[in-house]
């Protein structure tokens, strides 16, 4: 699941700031050893369809898939044509592996690497001439991860849904976590400039730190939101939501309301402030 928040759905006419701008800079040429699989689902919490990213460096037999994504016949055996040795999986939204299984009749030989049965903060994996490295980032989700990879001297990082194309994400409590994914976006933001982002959804972005950077802010921003809303009277899920998000879609407002669960638990339980104590966050 990709995007509950797109800009022009969060920067509505209270919400005192426009954030634009870096997280929305697209990367004008994907390296040559990466491509783009777009899978035919688009809508609301998909922007343009789920990415299915397949890599390889120049020369190699083979290549590496990330995130094959839905139960789509014609894309699942577009992706296998690839001749797939390895399968990263960024997260177990169904929009990224709902065709896990047909995936496994049709890529037989692939290994296979899922963050919901166990992963090591730092672990390199080797294929297709490429080195990636596992860079755990809960918060989206608990098993959220991205994958740096280097090819020679060029280096990428895929963000599944922690870092989109355009907008900004869930986080899916209670299985996400705020306080986590910030610090997951703090870990992205220090990785370095210029660091091109493959994301679940969406373009491909020119550099990680200014996007996770972005992030941060526009967290801060929706935090004070939230404080300010609850100071105002605001006494629980439903009208803190009216409050910070007041012209939310329809369609994206019940992943909206899990945002908003996320950060009243955050600052129930990271500011320590009794005053959030009494809202319904379950």
């Amino acid at each position: 699941m990709g995007s509950a928040e797109p800009e022009d759905q969060l920067a509505g006419p209270r919400a005192g700031v426009r954030l634009t701008g870096s997280a929305t800079t697209p990367l004008v040429d994907l390296p040559g050893w990466v491509r783009l699989f777009r899978a035919p689902n688009p809508g609301p919490m998909t922007l343009t369809g789920t990415n299915s990213w397949v890599l390889g460096a120049p020369g190699q037999d083979g290549c590496v898939v990330v995130d094959p994504g839905p139960a789509d016949e014609e894309h699942l055996a577009a992706l296998a044509g690839e001749r797939p040795r390895l399968t990263l999986i960024t997260h177990d939204h169904p929009d990224h592996v709902e065709g896990l299984d047909r995936w496994r009749a049709l890529a037989p030989d692939t290994r296979l690497h899922q963050p919901s049965r166990g992963t090591v903060d730092g672990e390199v994996l080797r294929a297709a001439g490429l080195t990636i490295e596992i860079v755990p980032t809960p918060g989206h989700t608990t098993d959220s991860t991205c994958y740096l990879v280097s090819c020679g001297d060029e280096r990428v990082i895929l963000t599944g849904d922690t870092v989109l194309g355009a907008g900004t994400t869930v986080v899916m409590w209670p299985d996400g976590d705020l306080g986590a994914y910030l610090a997951s976006l703090a870990r992205l933001r220090d990785l370095g400039a210029g660091l091109p982002v493959l994301p679940g959804h969406g373009p491909a972005l020119a550099d990680c730190a200014a996007a996770a950077e972005f992030y941060l802010a526009h967290r801060r921003v929706r935090l004070g939101q939230v404080r300010a809303a609850l100071a105002d009277g605001a006494t629980g899920v439903d009208t803190v939501l009216a409050r910070v998000y007041p012209d939310i879609a329809p369609e994206v407002r019940p992943a909206a309301e899990l945002t908003v669960r996320a950060q009243l638990a955050y600052l129930r339980d990271r500011e320590h402030n009794p005053s959030f104590e009494p809202l319904d966050t379950t």
